[in-house]
């Protein structure tokens, strides 16, 4: 494991890449609906923004195929390599890597139709960077789609959790500390339009799970995999831990539990 990825907030190991995997497959209707309002078709080229180990990125290969390329840049050469492996085995060949810090994106100007960031900006320090690297990459008439957190501690829980209520602030804390912003999507428009990209569309993205619907695994795999970090950190006490997770699989098995998702908008912003 690099630097670069040991310093990733979430972490490039084998639980998180599965975690990816069911976030993509729980969140893929949203997803391919920002698709197709961004104007993703055959042929275009496609610069996914942050792909992580691609499984957007290799969706997105199909939609363009069989004359479109898809660029999938992202700073850990782990999640680069599976991606790779898993587009030889599909015999999708239109599928570049590049292992890049998106803050330093580098892509030849005016060459991409279509570019996507999906909960990429709320992780970096400098987003605004980054919108202008995607920015000069668009041709004239290119889009920007980003879909990205406006308040993630507005996660909400029924029943009622005070240990729940005691953990989630900590994760906001813990992006903070690597320089990320959990509510970025309340400042993206105006860095957009200060780059050259009119918004055409802001929507509002938000979602509510029972304990026995799939989309309860998203928050289940999250905590699983993070909360225990933030023990090994000293930033969550572990009794508030082990308390927050005796409610959360009390929950699992209460049919009247539900959870509202963060608040998260979608922006569809055009070079202009």
């Amino acid at each position: 494991m690099t630097s670069n990825e040991r310093e990733y907030v979430l972490g490039t190991d084998d639980a998180e890449l599965m975690r990816l995997g069911l976030q993509h497959r729980l969140w893929s209707a949203q997803a391919f609906t920002c698709w197709e309002r961004a104007g993703v078709k055959p042929g275009a080229t496609v610069l996914d923004v942050g792909a992580g180990p691609g499984f957007a990125t290799l969706d997105l290969a199909q939609l363009v195929a069989p004359a479109g390329r898809v660029i999938a840049v992202d700073e850990s050469e782990r999640f680069l390599r599976y991606l790779t492996e898993r587009a030889r085995v599909l015999g999708i060949a239109h599928v570049e890597t590049r292992a890049q810090d998106v803050q330093s994106l580098d892509v030849a100007a005016a060459t991409v139709d279509v570019a996507y960031a999906r909960w990429v900006l709320c992780f970096t320090p400098r987003p605004h960077e980054v919108i202008a690297r995607v920015a000069a990459a668009l041709k004239t008439g290119g889009v920007f789609a980003v879909q990205d957190y406006i308040d993630w501690a507005a996660l909400s829980v029924s029943p009622r959790s005070d240990a729940f209520l005691r953990v989630m602030p900590e994760v906001g804390k813990s992006w903070r500390s690597h320089g990320g912003d959990p509510q970025v999507g309340l400042r993206l428009p105006a860095m957009m339009s200060e780059h050259g990209l009119r918004v055409e569309s802001i929507t509002p993205l938000q979602r509510v799970a029972r304990s026995s619907d799939p989309l309860w695994q998203w928050p289940t795999t999250f905590f699983a995999n993070f909360i225990p970090r933030l023990v090994e950190q000293g930033l969550v006490p572990e009794s508030d831990w082990r308390a927050m997770e005796r409610d959360w699989n009390e929950y699992s098995r209460d049919e009247n539990a539900f959870f509202w998702t963060p608040p998260m908008v979608e922006i569809i912003a055009r070079r202009v």
